[in-house]
């Protein structure tokens, strides 16, 4: 799929939203190939600003992203970007999970902590879990293929509103305050301990 007008349409009126369930099931039925993908949520994180944003079956589109970000080299398809970073990933490896924990942080007590030997920071690995828990509730996605989907991500963005995209959408005026957002979270977890995490076990 590479028209414009129908990767627009197949990511902001899919026939077929995906669970977490749905895409961490056996056979996964996210594609090993390029392309981009939307997300739609049925609770809205924290303060995020709805005016303007698509909605289906009372589902709203928040987001949009891209695998591979770039033409690289690297051999990165939506499966490996949705199942195993956003999906089962954490706050480190995946936009779309720090934006939430912060976004959410109030509701569900877990900042964002130095992990590990303190390089890492994460929700902790029972704030992951409960990310986990709220997306399969709440976070919906679809997908189109394409090649190069870098090409048609800026306009999508500059054409569709779509809150939680920081990059190319300085237009949107939640984007300033979601960055401000992150490197507030970041510098505060720089600033307290590392979490212990011995005694908590995250479930897949």
């Amino acid at each position: 799929m590479n028209d414009v007008s129908s990767i627009v349409s197949a990511l902001t009126k899919p026939n077929l939203l995906f669970s977490r369930t749905d895409v961490l099931s056996t056979p996964c039925p996210v594609p090993q190939e390029g392309g981009l993908y939307a997300w739609f949520f049925k609770e809205i994180p924290g303060i995020t600003p709805v005016d303007g944003c698509l909605t289906k079956d009372e589902l709203t589109l928040l987001y949009i992203g891209i695998c591979p970000k770039n033409n690289n080299g690297k051999k990165r398809h939506l499966r490996a970007r949705i199942k195993n970073e956003h999906f089962k990933g954490n706050a480190e490896g995946s936009t779309l999970r720090k934006s939430l924990g912060i976004l959410l942080a109030e509701q569900s007590g877990f900042p964002l902590r130095r992990v590990g030997s303190g390089k890492r920071i994460t929700l902790t690995h029972l704030g992951e879990q409960w990310l986990d828990d709220w997306m399969e509730r709440n976070a919906f996605v679809c997908w189109a293929n394409h090649a190069s989907p870098w090409e048609v991500e800026k306009h999508i963005i500059e054409n569709v509103t779509l809150p939680l995209n920081i990059r190319d959408n300085e237009h949107h005026p939640f984007s300033k305050e979601l960055q401000s957002l992150r490197v507030t979270a970041r510098q505060q977890a720089r600033e307290m301990p590392i979490a212990n995490e011995d005694n908590q076990q995250r479930k897949k």
